[in-house]
């Protein structure tokens, strides 16, 4: 199946280290070779980057990893193809407009036998269930809330309802933002890590990089980093719950402990 890597952050940060190891499973370390994208928010605009080719060579995700563009809330994701031809109108991260916002939504899983009933509100370019989980999904958050866009608590009650009927078509591992604030939901795997002072060094499990983050940060800075995988073998990942929409806003979470264990 495919892999997530999400950040959310309490000031623009750029992923490039992190989006280093996550590019190399795009057919290098990893079999997901069937296309990869990545979103990055700035205010109310987002920069989407998408390409239907293995990101573990692809010069756009080389522009990617070395490019340190800041964001507070990025999303990416590569693709091992289970419904829908490897093409750009199936590449996640997928994006729509609610409530005058961009929403950005990317899934690792495989829903089989689901036909959402859509009214037209939201319609999917491509053949995919996740384009598909997508609009359906939007078009539940516009109905119920038609006037104005709630707060997050309210925002992951709703969330948390349609994660649990959609998951009954198989596995629905998601991360969706709207900017403000990024909510995940664990179906099999996926995994975050919060970094914050004291600040140490990690080195990622799919490439030989290694970044002194105590060099590179200020006492004040607090970054979660989500993942399908965890990305680095020197620091202590944590599994999200399972069948719960878990929101990350500020680079802190609503569940479990925010501080990071530092290395192992």
């Amino acid at each position: 199946m495919c892999q997530l890597l999400g950040m959310n952050c309490n000031v623009p940060t750029d992923i490039c280290f992190s989006f280093t190891g996550f590019q190399a499973r795009g057919g290098g370390t990893d079999v997901h070779s069937d296309g990869w994208g990545i979103a990055f928010f700035e205010g109310k605009g987002a920069r989407l980057f998408l390409d239907p080719q293995p990101s573990h060579g692809s010069p756009v995700a080389e522009l990617i990893r070395s490019y340190p563009i800041h964001s507070l809330n990025v999303i990416a994701h590569i693709r091992k193809a289970t419904q829908g031809p490897v093409g750009l109108e199936n590449t996640h991260p997928f994006i729509r407009e609610l409530w005058g916002r961009y929403w950005i939504f990317a899934h690792n899983g495989n829903l089989a036998d689901y036909s959402p009933d859509l009214d037209g509100s939201y319609a999917p370019v491509g053949q995919t269930d996740s384009e598909q989980a997508f609009c359906h999904l939007l078009q539940t958050l516009k109905n119920r809330f038609p006037r104005a866009m709630p707060d997050s608590s309210a925002l992951r009650e709703v969330l948390d309802d349609f994660a649990a009927r959609t998951r009954r078509f198989g596995t629905f591992n998601f991360l969706l933002s709207n900017g403000d604030c990024l909510f995940a939901h664990r179906s099999t795997d996926l995994h975050y890590l919060i970094r914050q002072a004291p600040f140490a060094v990690a080195h990622l499990k799919d490439e030989d990089v290694t970044v002194d983050f105590a060099e590179l940060t200020t006492p004040d800075d607090r970054v979660a980093l989500i993942a399908t995988l965890p990305l680095t073998d020197n620091e202590a990942w944590i599994p999200l719950p399972t069948g719960r929409v878990v929101c990350f806003s500020e680079g802190a979470c609503d569940y479990g402990a925010n501080a990071s264990t530092g290395t192992n």
